[in-house]
C-alpha cells in the first residue's frame, strides 16, 4: 500500500519519533510512504538541527519520500530558509503536483 501522511495535530512528536520513523528506518512499516506534509508547529520538525527532521532527511535520501512543510506555517515560524536537506515548502497544490502520479492509495491525517 502506498500512503502519504499529513501531520496537523499538536501531539505527533511521539508518533513520529517512536513509531513511524523507527519502522521506516528498519523497513518494517509495511506501507510505502510516498510523502509527509507538516502543518503549524509541526513544520519545526523540518528545521535544520531538529533530530526528527534530520532522520526524515536521511529517509528522503534513501527512498525519495517527499517531506514538505506548509509554506505559510514555515514562513510564520521563520524556518523557510533553514530546512533539512530534501525538505521543501508548499501548499496543497504543490503537494498534489508532487504526489499526483505516484499512485498514493491512502492519505492519513494525524
Amino acid at each position: 500500500m502506498k500512503v502519504a501522511y499529513i501531520f496537523n495535530s499538536t501531539n505527533v512528536h511521539k508518533i513520529l519519533d517512536k513509531m513511524i520513523i523507527p519502522q521506516l528506518e528498519s523497513e518494517s512499516h509495511v506501507a510505502e510512504v510516498l510523502g509527509m506534509f507538516f502543518f503549524m508547529d509541526n513544520t519545526m520538525f523540518l528545521a535544520k538541527g531538529n533530530p526528527i527532521g534530520e532522520r526524515l532527511s536521511e529517509l528522503h535520501k534513501k527512498t525519495g519520500m517527499i517531506i514538505m512543510a506548509c509554506d505559510q506555517c514555515a514562513i510564520e515560524r521563520g524556518i523557510q530558509d533553514n530546512l533539512v536537506e530534501g525538505a521543501t515548502i508548499g501548499c496543497f497544490p504543490n503537494l498534489y503536483a508532487c504526489l499526483g502520479s505516484s499512485g498514493v492509495e491512502q492519505v492519513i491525517t494525524l
